[in-house]
């Protein structure tokens, strides 16, 4: 590279990533597979439009590129060409879920999603979020003794509000959703049913996490948390006499997007393939495991697991503890300065400043990809540890 400013930032990052412990819920490592996909010649195409109907041409091969990401995408996840589709165009999670909004609810209609703080996206219908500026959003949470999602209330809502959409997954929740009961609570009511999967999406892969596909019209999902791709998005929506996929299209293209960004979708192809292999099943399951290992030393050594524990990749950590703790922007700096890398997250009933919570969130993709066993991650547990316990330690001196 002869931009030499760029390259020395980029191999400065390289070092950085390998030398910490690496402990946010939404990152991963890439193959160099996809890497190669994602740094190829595809980043010179346009390609405006849909496979077979685009506006430009030159699209031969391009147009082979998304169509085989889309036969992936649907096959990894065991869904048949005639009752699902699948737009790969997405640049990202957040204007995924925008566009299943603005393809499916009216201007000024409801979004029922989980709150923020209690472990819902922004894009769930939070106010500072354009997906709570165009549409109105009926928060739900957890029960504040369980921290578990209590579906009975969720059903009173939604049976009050009558949302148009229902909005079931979340970025901070540590348990597994049921699904079942989320189709029930929007059939009861009238409302489409959204899975956002973004998080737990190479779990469901992997079999270790329950399908939301054979309850929900519409699952959107990341492709760069646990599913171990590049920074992307995909739409899986049902087909049946409502159009779902037409208005979902309409929606990311000319509705919110022009060209899709074709190294992307060749890259998530990559993973996609990757993610079919036993190779894959046997590594969703161990990041279950790592996660779970992780939850329960550091709930022996005296902190606080939102809910008890985790289901997933997941953990949520109350460092505040009323007070007798630390922030969990403190937290987070601290772990950051011994070579720990997590992010400071609200609790659910949040009393603290966003910008500094009561907790943290952990995740165990990351490291599982480096090859981390239930034992590593028990160290990482008694590292973490260590390390707060000297902040209050130091806050009380």
């Amino acid at each position: 590279m002869k931009d030499t400013q760029i390259k020395k930032l980029i191999e400065a990052e390289k070092k950085r990533q390998k030398r910490v412990i690496n402990l946010i819920a939404s990152e991963n490592y890439v193959s160099k597979d996809v890497l190669e996909a994602l740094g190829s010649e595809l980043t010179n195409k346009y390609a405006e439009g849909y496979s077979g109907k685009r506006y430009y041409g030159g699209q031969t091969f391009i147009d082979k590129i998304e169509d085989l990401c889309k036969e992936r995408a649907l096959k990894l996840f065991g869904l048949s060409s005639k009752k699902w589709a699948v737009n790969v165009q997405p640049l990202s999670g957040s204007p995924a879920n925008l566009a299943v909004y603005l393809g499916l609810v009216p201007k000024e209609g409801k979004v029922m999603g989980m709150s923020l703080d209690h472990g819902g996206h922004l894009t769930h219908g939070h106010k500072v979020s354009a997906s709570g500026k165009f549409w109105i959003q009926v928060p739900y949470g957890v029960d504040p003794k369980t921290e578990q999602l209590d579906y009975e209330d969720i059903k009173k809502i939604a049976v009050a509000e009558k949302p148009n959409i229902i909005v079931a997954g979340f970025t901070a929740y540590p348990r597994k959703v049921d699904f079942k009961k989320f189709r029930e609570i929007a059939d009861l009511c009238g409302a489409y049913l959204m899975v956002d999967m973004s998080h737990f999406a190479g779990l469901v892969a992997g079999k270790v996490y329950p399908s939301p596909f054979q309850y929900a019209d519409v699952v959107t999902t990341t492709t760069h948390k646990t599913l171990r791709g590049p920074r992307s998005a995909m739409i899986f929506s049902k087909i049946d006499s409502r159009e779902l996929p037409k208005k979902i299209d309409r929606a990311v293209f000319p509705g919110l997007q022009g060209g899709p960004h074709l190294n992307n979708i060749a890259a998530v192809a990559v993973a996609l393939r990757e993610a079919a292999t036993p190779a894959f099943k046997k590594y969703a399951k161990q990041v279950v495991k790592n996660a779970d290992a992780l939850a329960k030393e550091l709930k022996k050594l005296g902190w606080k697991i939102i809910s008890g524990g985790t289901d997933t990749h997941l953990i949520l950590v109350d460092t505040w503890m009323n007070g007798s703790g630390i922030s969990g922007k403190e937290a987070s700096d601290l772990l950051e300065k011994n070579g720990v890398i997590v992010n400071k997250n609200t609790i659910p009933n949040e009393t603290r400043s966003p910008m500094d919570p009561s907790g943290i969130r952990l995740g165990s993709a990351a490291e599982t990809t480096r090859g981390r066993k239930e034992k590593d991650f028990v160290q990482i547990a008694r590292k973490i540890d260590k390390i707060l316990r000297n902040g209050v330690e130091s806050k009380k001196s």
